[in-house]
C-alpha cells in the first residue's frame, strides 16, 4: 500500500503530482484519459469515480491527478488519497504489469518491424533524444510523452499526465520537440495525437 510522502504542484493548475513513499510501477507508465480507458485498472477506475477527475497517470513513484477545473482541491485531495493509499504497490502487481509492459497507447504496441532500416535507426535516435533531454522534465512536472508512431516524416507523440492538457504542452513543448528532432532529421513534423 503507497503512502503518500508529498502532493506537488504542476505547471497545469488543474493537475496535482503525489509523490509516493513505495512505487505503483517499475517503470511501467499507465495514462488514461477517461474512465472507459482505465477499464481493468483498479486505482485509475476508483480515481475516475471522484467527480471531475479527467486524467490520471502514473509511473514508479509517483502520479498525477488532473480536474476539470470546478472542484476545490483540498476538498478533492482528500477524496484522492483513499483509493491511492489503498492500492496495491509495485511489488503486489509486478507480475501483471510485466505481462502488460510491451503494450503502447490503447494497447497497441509501437512496433519498428513494418518500417525500414533507416526508420528503425531514426526512430532509435529519437527515443534516445527523447529519454534523455524531454522525458526528465516532463516528468518532473507530472506528465510524460509516448512516442505513437513515426510515419514517413511524421511523428506522433501522445502527452500524458499533467502534460496531457497543459497548453504549454500543445505549443511550446511540441515545438521544442520538433526543433531537436529536425537535429535527426530536417524535415520531420512532430504532432500531438
Amino acid at each position: 500500500m503507497p503512502r503518500i510522502a508529498e502532493i506537488e504542484f504542476t505547471p497545469n493548475p488543474n493537475a496535482r503530482k503525489f509523490i509516493l513513499r513505495d512505487p505503483l510501477t517499475y517503470g511501467i507508465t499507465r495514462s488514461y484519459e477517461n474512465a472507459e480507458q482505465a477499464h481493468g485498472d483498479e486505482l485509475a477506475q476508483k480515481l475516475f469515480e471522484i467527480p471531475h477527475v479527467t486524467n490520471v497517470f502514473y509511473v514508479d513513484h509517483w502520479l498525477t491527478v488532473t480536474q476539470d477545473g470546478r472542484a476545490h482541491w483540498p476538498d478533492l485531495l482528500r477524496q484522492l488519497a483513499v483509493p491511492i493509499r489503498d492500492a496495491p504497490s509495485a511489488q503486489e502487481r509486478s507480475e501483471t504489469l510485466i505481462n502488460e509492459a510491451s503494450d503502447g497507447l490503447d494497447g497497441v504496441p509501437v512496433s519498428t518491424r513494418e518500417m525500414t532500416e533507416e526508420e528503425k535507426q531514426k526512430f532509435a535516435a529519437i527515443q534516445e533524444m527523447l529519454d534523455e533531454e524531454v522525458r526528465p522534465y516532463l516528468q518532473g512536472d507530472g506528465g510524460d510523452l509516448y512516442i505513437v508512431g513515426l510515419e514517413g516524416n511524421v511523428l506522433k507523440v501522445h502527452y500524458q499526465g499533467a502534460c496531457g492538457s497543459c497548453p504549454s504542452s500543445i505549443s511550446g513543448t511540441l515545438a521544442g520537440i520538433e526543433g531537436m528532432v529536425r537535429r535527426i532529421d530536417p524535415d520531420l513534423e512532430v504532432i500531438a495525437v
